[in-house]
């Protein structure tokens, strides 16, 4: 049972600096609760709490979405009386998923006045504070854990069953698959709803249970030499597990402005450079299987993106999914234009081949010693450093090379899965003119 840790108000340089959450209480009155991604920086925001409050409680969380579903969990049971969320119901969010063989999962401000105009009984995890956080949750968990988030089941597979995101029960309904292969309905629904219990009891905290039981199927599956399905299982729970610590939900609060000069002068010692840096591009590519590849460049100055310098390309090459060919492909277009200012550092999105696809790009740069190459492998979140032997973790860098690196990747992914998304939808609407 997670419990607070009390500090006195005048204490506040106590505080952890990691995510969690925390209290402000007058005696033992508690009467606001909040989450954060850096307790003590937060805490120092709430001018007007602090001068309310003689004791300040925390409790720290692994991760950010630890820390939304503890808010919520806290929340529901103190009811603290600052919490204005608890005076208007359109101001706070709930999760809810239909009782059905393939339940949808959505967000809704009213649950109540949702279950008297719904058909079908439906389960509300909740309240959430932070409706922004709770949607890329549901994002992050829909990888893992795909589900259905239509109120009504298509004719024919959206995008989202494109994307892996969702098992499309809707194929059962509109083709004779049923039909054609045994039992095969039985076991997407019994997977289906697999998901949305996990979904369910990750959103109650209770993550653990969750890897546990992971775990456990896992072993039986290949005790059964079902190997196929054990090493989906374990695939699952890595990716739960790595989520559950890495994952950045919150929007950066206006306390975490960012000192660039310091932060610069930590990346010079990281990366061996004397040179100052400014700009720095990302890339990434996004395809699946192959079809609708693209690519994104996105630009930071002075640790800051700067949108009016981000680029687009539809990736040319044809043949079968190549991601180091296809990032050879957009990083010779992008050094083609001269026009364009060259960055100080490039961080690619994958591991060992990506960097070493960069550095063959840029070798007939008569500059290249002036532009460092980076890149971020997702599997175990390692940084690999152009003219070093090792990857370091990402985990063991300085907290704010941490955070630009991820909102680094994290941005080139979504404006390629963006762009990715556009060319899909037209190609779509093209099919079926």
């Amino acid at each position: 049972m997670n419990k607070f840790k009390f500090l006195p108000i005048d204490k506040i340089s106590g505080l952890p600096k990691s995510p969690g959450v925390y209290t402000f209480n007058k005696g033992a009155k508690l009467f606001y609760i909040g989450k954060a991604a850096n307790i003590k920086e937060r805490v120092k925001q709430h001018k007007e709490l602090l001068s309310l409050a003689n004791q300040l409680g925390y409790i720290k969380t692994d991760s950010e979405i630890e820390a939304l579903i503890l808010e919520a969990n806290l929340i529901k049971k103190y009811k603290p009386k600052y919490n204005v969320v608890w005076r208007d119901d359109k101001n706070y969010f709930y999760v809810g998923i239909t009782k059905e063989n393939f339940p949808q999962v959505f967000i809704t401000h009213q649950p109540k006045l949702q279950t008297t105009n719904y058909k079908l009984q439906t389960k509300y995890i909740g309240p959430f504070v932070d409706g922004t956080a709770l949607k890329t949750t549901l994002k992050i968990l829909r990888k893992i854990f795909s589900y259905r988030s239509c109120k009504n089941l298509p004719k024919r597979p959206c995008l989202w069953y494109q994307l892996l995101r969702c098992p499309a029960p809707c194929l059962l309904k509109g083709s004779n698959l049923g039909k054609q292969i045994p039992n095969l309905e039985i076991k997407i629904k019994k997977e289906y709803q697999k998901n949305v219990k996990n979904i369910m009891k990750i959103l109650q905290g209770k993550k653990i249970q969750v890897i546990i039981d992971l775990k456990r199927e896992m072993k039986m599956a290949a005790k059964s030499q079902n190997f196929e399905r054990a090493a989906k299982i374990r695939d699952q729970t890595r990716a739960l597990e790595r989520i559950l610590s890495n994952a950045k939900i919150f929007e950066l609060q206006p306390f975490q402005a960012i000192n660039w000069s310091q932060i610069q002068k930590t990346l010079q010692k990281i990366l061996k450079l004397k040179y100052r840096i400014s700009r720095i591009e990302a890339y990434d590519v996004s395809n699946i299987q192959g079809q609708e590849a693209t690519g994104s460049m996105v630009t930071f100055i002075n640790g800051k993106p700067e949108k009016s310098q981000y680029r687009k390309f539809k990736i040319r090459i044809a043949g079968k999914p190549n991601d180091v060919a296809m990032l050879k492909e957009i990083l010779y277009r992008r050094i083609n234009h001269h026009e364009w200012p060259f960055p100080d550092l490039i961080l690619i999105d994958g591991g060992k081949a990506q960097l070493n696809a960069a550095l063959h790009c840029l070798m007939n740069l008569k500059f290249i010693s002036q532009i460092k190459v980076v890149a971020l492998a997702k599997k175990h979140n390692e940084l690999f450093i152009e003219g070093q032997k090792r990857p370091i973790l990402l985990k063991n860098l300085p907290r704010e090379i941490f955070n630009l690196i991820l909102q680094l990747r994290d941005e080139t992914h979504r404006f390629a899965i963006s762009y990715h998304h556009k060319l899909r939808e037209i190609d779509l609407r093209e099919s079926l003119c």
